[in-house]
């Protein structure tokens, strides 16, 4: 006479070990493809960003054209990395760490070659498995640069909404167009 109770018990203790081998079988594949997933993310926030500082040069440019008092404001989304307006170089560049080789990275963490990109001058450091990578608008012996009327250093950071910046051209001295950049 066979008891019942017994076959149950085995099909329970099938069940979880099957559940346990098909959990183990997606933690394995999320180990795998989560790296591969944040590399193809980090991509497209670079490129992104490349069209970014070049949509601020068009701007730039067209306020040039317009003469003084000309001004416009841009609309600036990041979503990972740090928008730096930097008036003592007269540049402005981006800057992201990720897992993303944008472009040869130097070896013991020191800047790889420039390569241009369109207007954009790009670099990647690596550190680790870390990539840093940055997006450059040189505009020094072409314009003045100057955040809030001042040469100093400005870093926009990530922000889930939308960061606004107005771009206006105070006019020329000495030859040299002064365009003056603030947070709205």
């Amino acid at each position: 006479m066979k008891i019942r109770g017994d076959k149950s018990g085995q099909v329970w203790v099938e069940t979880v070990i099957y559940t346990l081998i098909a959990l183990t079988i997606i933690g394995l594949f999320l180990s795998f493809a989560k790296p591969k997933v944040e590399e193809i993310q980090d991509k497209a926030i670079v490129e992104q960003s490349v069209g970014m500082l070049e949509d601020i040069n068009s701007v730039i440019l067209s306020i040039v054209e317009g003469g003084a008092g000309n001004q416009r404001v841009l609309e600036l989304g990041i979503k990972k990395g740090a928008l730096i307006i930097e008036s003592n170089k007269d540049q402005i560049s981006f800057e992201m760490d990720g897992k993303y080789t944008y472009t040869e990275p130097g070896i013991n963490g020191a800047q790889g070659p420039y390569i241009t990109v369109g207007n954009v001058i790009a670099t990647t450091k690596k550190i680790g498995k870390i990539n840093t990578v940055t997006l450059i608008s040189n505009y020094s012996n072409i314009y003045n640069i100057t955040y809030q009327n001042e040469d100093k250093t400005k870093v926009v950071s990530k922000s889930p909404a939308p960061h606004r910046i107005s771009i206006l051209n105070r006019g020329e001295i000495g030859g040299i167009n002064q365009i003056d950049l603030s947070l709205i």
